[in-house]
């Protein structure tokens, strides 16, 4: 008991604590709380805090995240688990529990604040340029499966939570990586190989990408009628920000926003009882997602301030939770280079492919790169990309692409990586 009141207060404190920090210090806001999680969860995880499952019982656990009480006790009187494993074993299916529970609560938050008829009225023309960064990233995708299907365990899974992790950033990848029950370690292998290679195209779109792309790509030209952007860029630029959560208002304004999530996931795992077992995490990731956007679309719902947030503040206890179950003595391994290699064939490949259309279509260069910026590393990044890009206009379009990147990749990763597995 007292080990789950411990975990639980450290996951869900910790957060609290990295948020904050990142509103006081420019340095970590610019790093951001979710890679700071990551940071927090694989120290806490790999010094030798948590008890160490031992080989055996990793074996027994064969990818699942842990074993029934029942199995475990069997185990353990036969001598092949030593008490370690069993206080392990504990540890896992708390773990497992807050995993579940948080992204699932998360996904409807997030999506809460999405005005889908006003984006589309916004951004039409941006919508073109979406078209050709997901025929880029399919592309890539299904060469990379099929050049790595006998490389990479369970590859079709992997396909699929790139699919995610390209259409709206981690909270995709994690509620597909949850829908398909993926391995934890090899969710935190792609998102920490994301991460690294991420931050190098992010450094080059922040910084020569423009001027390299201006050689080949025709100029941004405003070719629509003017909108005025300041209310827009005002929105989008509060992605980040938390404040004002915790007032009596705003603790009344996301209780109700939050008993809304908590019942569209009731309904969604009522929902799952119906179908086979092995399609139920499915059924209620795609349910709660669809209910998400429905609810949302009610104006006394998305007028509801900062439930993007309270959704991103769970997305954050998930990574903080995941990267704790982390072990870094197998992320460097020889075992995982193929999964390292199409992981980058998914960033880089997926880019070069893009601006080429962009080229063949005549897409300007400053859409491109907010289109690559906002299915890539999701919208809170839009503004940062469209300053340095010296273009406010394209902020429009980068948060159009990137709210209906984390409204239709769940669809979409969850729907080829069934179809790569019935091939």
């Amino acid at each position: 008991m007292l080990i789950a009141i411990a975990l639980f207060l450290f996951y869900f404190l910790t957060p609290v604590l990295l948020i904050y920090l990142t509103h006081v210090s420019k340095t970590l806001n610019k790093i951001g709380a979710v890679v700071l999680a990551y940071i927090t969860g694989l120290i806490f995880g790999n010094i030798g805090i948590l008890p160490h499952a031992s080989e055996a019982f990793r074996r027994l656990l064969a990818g699942k995240a842990k074993l029934p009480a029942a199995e475990m006790s069997k185990y353990l009187d036969q001598g092949i688990i030593t008490a370690g494993d069993f206080t392990a074993n504990h540890i896992f299916a708390i773990q497992d529990i807050i995993m579940s529970i948080v992204i699932l609560l998360a996904i409807p938050l997030l999506l809460f604040s999405l005005d889908l008829k006003r984006w589309l009225k916004l951004a039409r023309e941006a919508l073109f340029s979406m078209t050709l960064a997901l025929v880029s990233l399919l592309i890539v995708i299904f060469a990379g499966y099929f050049m790595f299907q006998d490389k990479i365990g369970e590859s079709w899974k992997v396909a699929g939570m790139l699919v995610g992790i390209y259409t709206g950033g981690t909270p995709n990848l994690a509620a597909i990586a949850t829908a398909l029950d993926v391995n934890p370690n090899t969710f935190i292998l792609i998102n920490t190989y994301d991460l690294v290679l991420g931050s190098v195209f992010l450094i080059f779109l922040l910084t020569v990408a423009q001027r390299t792309f201006n050689l080949f790509l025709p100029h941004f030209h405003e070719n629509h009628k003017h909108i005025k952007l300041k209310q827009v860029v005002q929105e989008s630029e509060g992605t980040d920000n938390y404040l004002g959560m915790l007032t009596p208002e705003g603790i009344r304004q996301l209780g109700k926003a939050l008993i809304l999530s908590i019942l569209i996931l009731v309904v969604g795992g009522a929902l799952s009882l119906l179908i086979a077992p092995s399609a139920q995490m499915v059924t209620v990731i795609l349910t709660i997602t669809t209910l998400g956007l429905v609810v949302g679309s009610f104006k006394s719902v998305s007028r509801i301030r900062k439930t993007f947030q309270l959704g991103m503040y769970f997305i954050i206890v998930f990574s903080l939770v995941v990267s704790s179950m982390a072990d870094l003595s197998n992320m460097f391994r020889v075992d995982f280079l193929h999964l390292f290699l199409y992981v980058a064939m998914a960033v880089f490949g997926s880019m070069i492919i893009h601006v080429i259309l962009s080229w063949i279509f005549k897409v300007d260069s400053d859409t491109t790169i907010i289109t690559i910026t906002a299915l890539t590393y999701s919208p809170p990044f839009v503004p940062v990309v469209a300053g340095a890009l010296k273009n406010k206009d394209v902020i429009i379009s980068g948060l159009t692409v990137g709210i209906l990147g984390y409204a239709f990749g769940n669809y979409l990763g969850v729907a080829i990586a069934f179809f790569l597995k019935g091939l």
